[in-house]
């Protein structure tokens, strides 16, 4: 008689199925960290901002007489300004142009005022007041006279 005997489940059938297992969560792991990293990148580069503020459109040209403004150790300014307006700005009084405009350069060195650097930054503070002050109706400023003495 023989007998056959069957052949004994090897340990090497459950080792690869498990190898095959972890493979697939490994892939399903790299999918899923991809789409995160695909996602994220869309949401910080490429989506759509909200609406976009639509940007004014330059107008007329208000030329206010120039003004004298006392600076520190007996010299003075004599400043000429122009307000840029946005297109269909009312008619703008410049009394708080012209207010502001001595407010910021009283008392000010000559040295602050004849360096380029200290100019701008003065005229970007002034620009920054005038388009508070005439709640956005005023876009720009322009030096139309500027001397020292």
């Amino acid at each position: 008689m023989s007998t056959k005997t069957a052949p004994a489940p090897s340990d090497a059938a459950p080792a690869e199925e498990k190898a095959k297992g972890g493979g697939k969560k490994k892939i399903l792991l790299i999918v899923l960290v991809l789409a995160l990293v695909a996602g994220a990148a869309w949401f910080f580069l490429l989506r759509p901002s909200g609406e976009a503020e639509p940007e004014a459109v330059p107008g007329e040209v208000l030329v206010l007489e120039p003004v004298q403004i006392n600076l520190a150790e007996s010299h003075y300014l004599r400043i000429g300004v122009a307000l840029q307006l946005i297109e269909g700005a009312h008619e703008l009084d410049g009394s708080k142009a012209l207010d502001a405009v001595i407010e910021i350069f009283s008392g000010r060195s000559t040295e602050e005022l004849t360096k380029p650097a200290g100019r701008h930054k003065l005229k970007k503070e002034l620009s920054h007041v005038l388009e508070e002050s005439y709640h956005g109706e005023v876009m720009g400023v322009y030096f139309t006279e500027f001397v020292t003495q």
